[in-house]
C-alpha cells in the first residue's frame, strides 16, 4: 500500500476505551466532509493534515503487538471517506486482530462493502434525523446517517450507537425522540455521551 493511500492523522498505540472489553490500537485517519460544533479532533476534519505517520509503519508495529493486542480501531476524521480503508482493515485481520470501527455514517453507500471485514463498529448519531444539519452544518446529512443505521443493524455486527450531548444543540426533547426512536430500528446498545470541551 502506498504511504498516500491511507491518510492518517493520529495513532493510540494503546487504549482500553475505544473498542469495549478489548485492548486496541486507533488509527486516526485525516479528513471528515461534516464541521460538528462539538467536534474533539476539528484538526483532523481536512482532507490533508500535517501528521508524517504511514500505514506501512503502523503496519509494522502491529506486526510487534500480535498476542499483546486485541483489536485495531479505525477512527477519524472520517474513516469511510478513504478509499483504502477496506485494504487496511483486510491487513490488520491477516495479522489476528479484530477489527473496529467508528463512524459517523456519513457514506452509507460505502459501508455494506466494509461491514463484512468489521467485528464491531461504534456509530455517532448527532442528532434527531430530521434535523442533523443543525450539529453537522450539511444539509441532507441525517438521511446518511439513517441510511447507515439501517445498514449496520441489518448486517449483525456487533455495535454501539451513541449521541454526545451538546447542550447548546440538543434540548431535552431532542434526546427524547432519540432514545425513543434508536433502540426501534433494531439497535443493540445506544448510550449518551456528555459533550467534552473542545480543544482549543
Amino acid at each position: 500500500m502506498k504511504r498516500a493511500d491511507l491518510k492518517i492523522g493520529g495513532f493510540v498505540p494503546f487504549s482500553t476505551t475505544d473498542y469495549p472489553d478489548h485492548l486496541s490500537a486507533v488509527v486516526f485517519c485525516q479528513g471528515c466532509p461534516w464541521r460538528c460544533g462539538y467536534c474533539h479532533n476539528p484538526h483532523l476534519q481536512p482532507p490533508t493534515g500535517t501528521s508524517t505517520l504511514c500505514w506501512h509503519d503502523i503496519l509494522s508495529f502491529l506486526q510487534t503487538r500480535r498476542g499483546l493486542l486485541d483489536a485495531v480501531v479505525f477512527s477519524g476524521g472520517e474513516p469511510t471517506m478513504q478509499r483504502a480503508l477496506a485494504n487496511a482493515m483486510r491487513a490488520v485481520k491477516a495479522l489476528g486482530f479484530k477489527v473496529g470501527l467508528h463512524t459517523a455514517g456519513i457514506y452509507p453507500q460505502r459501508l455494506p462493502a466494509i461491514l463484512a471485514l468489521i467485528d464491531w463498529v461504534g456509530l455517532d448519531l448527532k442528532a434527531p434525523f430530521d434535523c442533523y444539519e443543525r450539529v453537522t452544518r450539511v444539509p441532507r446529512s441525517g438521511a446518511r446517517a439513517r441510511k447507515s443505521a439501517e445498514h449496520v443493524v441489518a448486517s449483525g455486527v456487533d455495535h454501539e450507537f451513541r449521541t454526545t450531548v451538546d447542550r447548546s444543540l440538543l434540548g431535552e426533547e431532542d434526546i427524547a425522540r432519540l432514545s425513543a426512536e434508536i433502540p426501534g430500528m433494531g439497535a443493540t446498545r445506544y448510550v449518551l455521551q456528555t459533550c467534552r470541551g473542545v480543544p482549543a
